[in-house]
């Protein structure tokens, strides 16, 4: 047989699966309707048990292809079952709530909490995102947390991710706990320098001080020194910068930025790129208090948990899967109290403006463990 011969019967196959799918969304429909009146719940795991063994058994060497597309088939089926059932969704009422109250341009100005000092990483993405803001420094990313969640700020500007080192896990701690959601992203290239007090040569130097984060995007250069060197971690680079600064100890050294240099009368010492790569970013997310979906928005960002069980991750996967979203970014985290159980962090590229989106997380929510929608927001 000659390809166009195959093709010509697989084009034939394909009508009838698109006729038999369709036929069967609409007995899904039907099945919908009927759960709703006898309140019974959409997922039967039972049944579909016995649909994948009989499938299976059907299938021969296909055993592991008829799985997956039974399975999938079932996924649709019940996302599009949950469209017809008229039960409550708190992230459905949220969404709707932050759509109606979100002004039409991002704002320009505000009192924003920043972590650190004059200087800092956070403080140049903070400018950025808010042109005429006023900022007021915290010692840690919880303070900045409670400055909003206190209302004393309107936002809070913390790093989440770096290219090179990447997540920042204490502000994924504080967003599975604090009642903030984010409204805007930022990508700001980072550059670091090691700086010194004037005329101090790097023989000179036996104490590197810097943010964990930064010490960790130099770590090709921190480990070319040696152990004569000490590394010690603070805060925040630009607190390094300025204890450096202030320091009466001419051996000491910050990793910090070229800005903090000049803002504290420091010099930058010529040792090349001390960073482990030159194409160095860090993501800043500004939290807020009030809900709000600004024009641009295209980015989701979730945690959730789900069952413990085999195809619990590919069950929510294939959510996403259904829509042709694009999944930016999955991590997990260790759910604390729990033995090996983990929480998910998703990023998707999509809009709650797009009804489709609502649907598949009102599904996510009535599907899974635990969900917390954290906002969607445009990243510059």
């Amino acid at each position: 047989m000659e390809l166009p011969e195959i093709r010509e019967k697989i084009d034939k196959v394909d009508a009838q699966l698109l006729r038999l799918f369709l036929e069967r969304m609409e007995l899904s429909k039907n099945v919908a309707e009927v759960k709703a009146r006898d309140n019974l719940p959409i997922l039967n795991k039972e049944r579909e048990r016995e649909i994948l063994r009989w499938a299976q058994e059907q299938s021969g060497e296909f055993e592991l292809y008829s799985h997956r597309l039974f399975s999938t088939l079932f996924e649709l089926s019940r996302t599009y079952q949950r469209k017809y059932r008229t039960t409550g969704s708190r992230v459905r009422s949220f969404i709707e709530s932050s759509l109606k109250d979100t002004p039409e341009l991002f704002p320009e100005s505000g009192l924003i909490a920043c972590q650190g000092v004059e200087g800092a990483y956070s403080q140049m993405a903070a400018d950025r995102m808010f042109p005429r803001g006023s900022i007021m420094y915290v010692k840690t990313f919880e303070a900045v947390f409670d400055a909003v969640e206190s209302g004393f700020c309107q936002f809070g500007i913390v790093p989440i991710e770096n290219s090179s080192n990447g997540s920042v896990r204490a502000v994924y701690d504080l967003l599975q706990v604090k009642n903030l959601t984010i409204v805007r992203s930022e990508r700001l290239c980072i550059s670091h320098e090691l700086l010194v007090k004037p005329g101090t040569k790097l023989a000179d130097v036996k104490k590197i001080i810097s943010h964990e984060q930064a010490l960790g995007q130099c770590s090709g250069f921190l480990k070319s020194l040696g152990d004569k060197v000490e590394v010690e971690k603070c805060d925040n680079t630009a607190m390094a910068a300025k204890f450096v600064a202030e320091s009466p100890d001419r051996s000491v050294a910050a990793i910090s930025s070229s800005n903090c240099a000049e803002l504290y009368g420091l010099e930058a010492l010529d040792c090349g790129h001390i960073q482990n790569s030159d194409n160095n970013y860090t993501r800043f997310i500004c939290v807020s208090k009030t809900p709000a979906v600004y024009p641009g928005a295209n980015r989701i960002t979730l945690v959730l948990s789900c069952e413990h069980r085999p195809g619990a991750l590919y069950d929510v996967l294939s959510h996403i899967s259904a829509l042709e979203l694009n999944l930016i970014k999955l991590e997990s985290c260790p759910m604390v109290g729990h033995d090996f159980e983990f929480l998910f962090f998703f990023e998707i590229e999509a809009s709650v403006r797009d009804p489709k989106v609502v649907d598949m997380l009102e599904s996510l929510e009535h599907s899974c463990r635990s969900l917390r929608y954290l906002g969607n927001y445009q990243e510059i």
